[in-house]
Order: C-alpha cells, then sequence, then structure tokens
C-alpha cells in the first residue's frame, strides 16, 4: 500500500518530463505572440486583467488563497522566465480561479533562479511586495511585462514601475526591502534544487493525502495539477 503514492508521484515525474520540452516551446511561442513589445518597459500593461483575476483572493507573503486551506501548491519560479509568464497566463488561472477561490488551494511562490543574476533581484522585489501584501500581483505584472532574458531590462526603474503597477503602498520600504532579501531568494533556489528541480516552474504539493512536500515536476496542464491537488487533499 505504501509503495502506491511512490509510484504515482514517479510518473507523474516521467510524464511531466517527456511533456515539458513541447510544452515549453507552446508556452514560449504563446508568450511571445501575445506581446505588444519586446517588454520590460516602464510602461506596465495588463494592470486591470491581473486585478481581476486577483481580485478578493487573500495575499499574505508569496501565499495567494485562503491561508487555512488544506493544500499548498508551491511553484518554484523565475522571474526572468517566459515558460513561467506562460503558466501563469495559460495553465495557472483556471487552478486559481476554481481551487484557489473555493479556498481548497493555496499557492506559494518561491524563486528558483536558474536563468541569470538579474533574476535574483527581480526575485527580492516580489518578496518585498509580497511584506506589503502585493506579492501575486507583484508577480503576475512582471510576467505580463517580461523583456527579452538578460538582457539588462531588470532596472531599479522597471522593478519600481511594476511595484506601483502592483499597488505597493509604501515604495520607500519595499526599496530597501528588496535589498536585504537576496538571501532568501538564494534560499529558496536551494531549496527548489534539493528537491531535484532544475528547470522552471517546477512546482510540488503538501496536503493531508501527501507525505510532506511531494515534488510534482512539471506538469503539462491544468488538469494534471488538479489531480495532483486531489490526491494531496
Amino acid at each position: 500500500m505504501s509503495a502506491e503514492p511512490e509510484r504515482r508521484q514517479r510518473l507523474l515525474q516521467m510524464a511531466a518530463g517527456a511533456a515539458f520540452l513541447v510544452l515549453a516551446v507552446v508556452l514560449v511561442l504563446i508568450v511571445v505572440s501575445s506581446s505588444g513589445g519586446s517588454g520590460g518597459d516602464t510602461n506596465i500593461e495588463d494592470k486591470a486583467e491581473v486585478n481581476r483575476a486577483l481580485n478578493g483572493i487573500p495575499q499574505a507573503g508569496m501565499v495567494l488563497g485562503d491561508p487555512e486551506a488544506p493544500v499548498e501548491l508551491v511553484e518554484f519560479g523565475d522571474l526572468q522566465c517566459p515558460v513561467c509568464a506562460g503558466y501563469a497566463k495559460e495553465i495557472l488561472p483556471s487552478i486559481i480561479e476554481n481551487q484557489v477561490k473555493k479556498g481548497e488551494v493555496k499557492i506559494a511562490f518561491r524563486n528558483l533562479t536558474i536563468i541569470g543574476e538579474e533574476s535574483i533581484p527581480a526575485g527580492a522585489a516580489a518578496l518585498a511586495a509580497g511584506e506589503q501584501g502585493r506579492g501575486w500581483s507583484y508577480l503576475e505584472l512582471f510576467y505580463r511585462n517580461q523583456g527579452e532574458e538578460r538582457s539588462g531590462y531588470v532596472t531599479d526603474e522597471f522593478l519600481e514601475a511594476v511595484a506601483k503597477a502592483a499597488g505597493v503602498k509604501d515604495l520607500a520600504r519595499w526599496n530597501l526591502r528588496r535589498k536585504h532579501l537576496t538571501g532568501e531568494v538564494e534560499k529558496t533556489t536551494a531549496e527548489g534544487e534539493e528537491l531535484g528541480f532544475n528547470g522552471t516552474p517546477s512546482f510540488a504539493v503538501e496536503g493531508p493525502g501527501s507525505k510532506g512536500l511531494e515534488p510534482l515536476g512539471t506538469p503539462e496542464s491544468a488538469g494534471s495539477l488538479g489531480e495532483a491537488i486531489a490526491d494531496a487533499a
């Protein structure tokens, strides 16, 4: 009996690995085709869309959803990652609209910086926004306004423009705190690597039906994520 959850987990990871390369190409094409420009501009787009999607959902730190939700879905991501942006636009919205809004699951974001040095200040900026209850708003807006990875677009001006659009109230405190949170970015990056993750986004789940935090890898659809959430519950 005890071997069955481990078998299910291995099968999920194998399926995710096989589908990942195809999915990555599809999601990158979605991001590129839906972008109105090169990204990384201080004229932040899609603010109204993000506000509608997250309206009424609690945000605490980098956790989206009811803090008492029985299941926690953890995303390890890199803010510069175009595939993460694709997931934010195409995969996670149905989970947020259904399981998160119903209080069945909460989603936690943790930095796993794999692309470059610019990912560290970007991740720290999101954490600082999270300290003011705007972490997921920051994350979603950053993804929707990405520039080309490692192109130098992650400037102080861009990060602050995202913070303003995300509704961060105390920009002076945000500015100070983001410079002190790089260590937390490095800590969660190490945590993701210990779970065996070497690509983003990667997911893990924890709930009454799981044995601690169980790695899922990169499930290929919202349906696969939904099944993992149901198993963990």
